[in-house]
């Protein structure tokens, strides 16, 4: 399996910190060898760092370790590839525009039967993976839902929720999908999440020796939430999703979650 990392924040944040420990999963101190990708959102505009190579041999990755990129949305991924060949185009995050906007997500699990039970007309895949078809299958069905930019954004994310749980019918479906505004998580099995307020403390890394003192690095109004498939630090309470949770954040709150029920897989294509 794969592993994820987001970040919502009310100011422009680095996620150094996060990053510099997901990045010694890849290969090091876990088996995610297959590549690594991050996506960084200032303002309306978006960029992106990918690399085949384990995220803890890839130079890339460690300028993105060391270079404090700030940003109010991210999503990151390493990659245990069980879908598609290592190559570029397999690699998390994906990129799809939608009503003027770049919106970005990664997926972690496994689907069955995909190729049969998805299908797209628009939104064609580069690559070859799973993950991938689902997205562009997502994002079909939000562009036939809603055929104008909702005024209420989030409405758009809960539906995309719904249609994440139909993908969960058909394996496991670990998600983060975000425009730059708000951030979705959605957990199949494993999925947790932090928010980091005033008063700040210290954190530890679970995969590395490197200490940081929030307080020092942030000021009493900032509010930032990390969400990644297991807890990268191991002096701090994290929140677990449970299986079918989902959690929506806008600049580092959280603003919407529930829990919804298994549904057929026969639902997919209805």
């Amino acid at each position: 399996m794969c592993e994820l990392l987001g970040m919502s924040a009310n100011v422009p944040t680095d996620i150094c910190f996060s990053f510099a420990g997901l990045l010694e999963r890849g290969g090091r101190t876990g088996p995610h060898r297959d590549g690594w990708g991050i996506s960084f959102y200032e303002g309306k505009g978006s960029r992106s760092f990918k690399d085949v190579l384990p995220s803890c041999e890839s130079e890339i990755a460690n300028l993105v370790r060391t270079y404090p990129i700030k940003s109010k949305s991210v999503i990151s991924h390493i990659r245990q590839a069980n879908r598609g060949g290592i190559k570029l185009e397999n690699t998390h995050p994906f990129c799809r525009p939608l009503w003027g906007r770049n919106w970005t997500y990664a997926h972690n699990g496994q689907l069955s039967n995909y190729k049969q039970m998805l299908t797209v007309e628009e939104q064609l895949p580069i690559g070859n993976t799973d993950s991938e078809l689902a997205f562009c299958w997502l994002v079909e069905k939000l562009a036939e839902r809603f055929p104008k930019k909702p005024k209420d954004m989030s409405s758009a994310f809960r539906f995309a929720a719904n249609k994440v749980n139909e993908l969960r019918a058909l394996g496991v479906f670990n998600m983060l999908l975000t425009d730059g505004v708000y951030v979705l998580a959605f957990c199949s099995n494993h999925l947790t999440w932090i928010t980091r307020r005033a008063p700040f403390g210290k954190a530890t890394l679970i995969d590395s020796d490197w200490i940081i003192d929030f307080q020092k690095e942030t000021t009493p109004n900032d509010i930032v939430t990390v969400i990644t498939t297991r807890p990268l630090t191991h002096d701090e309470d994290w929140n677990v999703l449970q299986p079918g949770e989902y959690a929506l954040f806008k600049f580092g709150e959280l603003i919407s979650s529930k829990t919804l029920k298994n549904v057929n897989p026969i639902n997919v294509e209805a």
